[in-house]
């Protein structure tokens, strides 16, 4: 049971390029939660692949004859995942931890743990106390997602009790699986998150569909992008104001 109104706040801004929360990588997402946070959310969602980037590309781009092209913007997208298990979202944990508030956040996992070859599209649950209290891999990337994505194991299809009501998150098209979604309704759901690259009607009717469906409370969090427009917007020094981007 949801212990009276919680506030929930959504992120999406404009991404230009990859980037990532820690080192060399951009405080984007930490400075978002503390905005949140400032507003007085409990509860903060960022949307499907946040850190470091939607993949646009892989809708745009020629496999063959952008070869050249895809390759440079891939090697830099590894390169600015997140590898949990070096603690690389250690930056938006501390966030979490000092501002007292739920988590949501998209990401690319980097594999830490045999090949690191290995990326997956995966949304984790952080707590107040800045442990991460679930992770949840996408089952199955959708047509050229499967160039950058593995596919889940479907070991985070489980809901998380917490002080704001029992959690879970399903990413993009996977809200249109209705096994998937049992799982989370046959655990008791009550926040059912789901960040997206999708727009449009379509997409709507299904976020409340699911309300209705499940009886829970539903955020929809969806990416925002920009056209790159100059070199320096570029990634890993390839011009890419070629690729025509929306959302």
């Amino acid at each position: 049971m949801i212990p009276g109104p919680v506030r929930c706040a959504w992120r999406s801004s404009s991404v230009r390029r990859c980037c990532s929360i820690g080192g060399r990588r951009s405080p984007w997402a930490v400075d978002h939660l503390n905005e949140a946070a400032d507003a007085g959310a409990r509860l903060v969602v960022f949307p499907e692949t946040y850190v470091p980037g939607y993949p646009v590309w892989i809708w745009r781009l020629r496999p063959e004859d952008d070869f050249v092209l895809t390759g440079a913007i891939h090697r830099e997208l590894l390169a600015n995942s997140v590898d949990l298990v070096a603690d690389e979202l250690r930056p938006l944990r501390e966030a979490a931890s000092e501002r007292g508030v739920f988590v949501v956040c998209g990401i690319h996992e980097r594999e830490g743990e045999f090949s690191r070859s290995t990326l997956y599209n995966t949304v984790v649950l952080i707590g107040p106390d800045g442990a991460i209290l679930n992770r949840h891999r996408k089952l199955m990337p959708t047509n050229p997602e499967r160039m950058v994505w593995g596919q889940g194991d479907a070991s985070g299809l489980r809901v998380t009790p917490t002080a704001i009501g029992r959690i879970d998150s399903l990413i993009c098209w996977e809200n249109y699986m209705p096994l998937a979604r049992f799982a989370l309704y046959a655990d008791g759901v009550e926040i059912y998150v789901a960040g997206t690259w999708d727009e449009g009607e379509t997409w709507i009717a299904t976020m409340r569909h699911i309300a209705a469906e499940g009886r829970c409370w539903v955020v929809g969090a969806g990416c925002s992008l920009r056209p790159l427009t100059s070199r320096r917007d570029s990634l890993a020094g390839s011009n890419c104001s070629q690729i025509p981007m929306s959302g």
